[in-house]
């Protein structure tokens, strides 16, 4: 009588569709030994985490707005004082609320004297 096992081909390994033990004939490779586990973080820690770093990165891009504002005073305001405006929208954006306002201002003021009360002095 023939025998009603079939083989199928997988890769190097054979398999037998209709096998009398319920255990696969194949290696399956796994990495479970080798992986580090997973740590898990609740959403608050991570939010906790982000708005750190992103008032951080805030503050240190509104402290080199205002520097740019207060230096348009100086030389080169429209370059230097549009530059503080958007550094200073940017800080507001991130976190750092004083520092940004304080540039966007010194830096419309310096834009304002170099168009319109310069010219009379040059």
């Amino acid at each position: 009588m023939a025998d009603n096992r079939e083989q199928t081909y997988n890769g190097n390994n054979v398999q037998s569709m209709m096998q009398a033990n319920s255990e696969p004939d194949f290696m399956e490779e796994t990495a479970a030994e080798v992986a580090e586990p997973v740590r898990t973080i609740n959403r608050e820690e991570q939010h906790e985490k982000y708005r750190n770093d992103e008032e951080a990165d805030g503050k240190g891009l509104g402290w080199l707005a205002l520097v740019f504002s207060i230096v348009s005073l100086f030389i080169m305001p429209v370059i230097l004082g549009a530059a503080g405006i958007i550094l200073g929208f940017i800080a507001r954006r991130r976190g750092a609320e004083t520092l940004g306002a304080w540039a966007i201002g010194i830096g419309v003021v310096s834009i304002i004297i170099a168009m319109f009360v310069l010219p009379f002095y040059r």
